[in-house]
Formats: C-alpha cells, sequence, structure tokens
C-alpha cells in the first residue's frame, strides 16, 4: 500500500509547525489534520502538487509502500523501490554544529556540483 513519508521530508526541511505550513500554502484545515494523521487514503493531485511545490521535492520523496503480506510483490518490481530504508538526518545536526568555515567551503562544492563548467 502506498503512503505519504510527508513528516520526514517535513523535518528535512526544518518545517516546526506542519500543520499551519500546509494551511498557508493552500491545503484545507481538515485535509492537513487527515494528511498529518495518515489518515488519507486519497490524495488530490492539485494538493499534492502544492506540496511538492512548498517543499521543492517529487512525489516519489513523499510516497513509501509498505509491502502486504498476504500480497507480495516481486524483488524486481518498481514499487519495491518506495520500500523505505532506515534513514539518517544526522545530516542535519552536523550543518547545526559545522563551523562557519567549513560551512561555507561546503556550501561551495553545493554550488559546484549543482553549477559544473
Amino acid at each position: 500500500m502506498l503512503y505519504l513519508n510527508l513528516k520526514s521530508v517535513l523535518e528535512a526541511r526544518q518545517i516546526e509547525k506542519p500543520h499551519s505550513f500546509l494551511v498557508r500554502i493552500g491545503i484545507n484545515p481538515h485535509t492537513a489534520h487527515k494528511i498529518l494523521n495518515n489518515n488519507t487514503h486519497v490524495m488530490r493531485l492539485d494538493n499534492l502538487t502544492l506540496i511538492c511545490k512548498a517543499l521543492y521535492c517529487q512525489p516519489n520523496d513523499l510516497l513509501l509502500f509498505k509491502e502486504d503480506p498476504n500480497h507480495p510483490i516481486e524483488k524486481n518490481h518498481p514499487l519495491s523501490k518506495l520500500i523505505p530504508t532506515i534513514e539518517d538526518n544526522s545530516w542535519q545536526k552536523q550543518l547545526k554544529t559545522m563551523p562557519l568555515d567549513k560551512l561555507k567551503q561546503f556550501s561551495k562544492m553545493l554550488d559546484a556540483a549543482e553549477n559544473p563548467e
């Protein structure tokens, strides 16, 4: 079954008030509550578009797949790419505690990777 992986993306973007964030970008408050509590079985594409635009991500960043033991899929099935792995968000802590000169170097490396000459 597909489900939304919104929590980890919101954490990566350091959004501390997810409900307020979703409402601010145009999601109905009731829908935002359902989304955040993984209590939604239908997702409107316009809401998915709003979320992806605001979080600067793609739908595959938000969707995960949990296999049903009664209906397994083949290992090479494309959905298997959406089965979650253990996430390590320690990079956020590293960025917060990194000395400023190293942070500047890191920023230059990122710029170089995004804009190769």
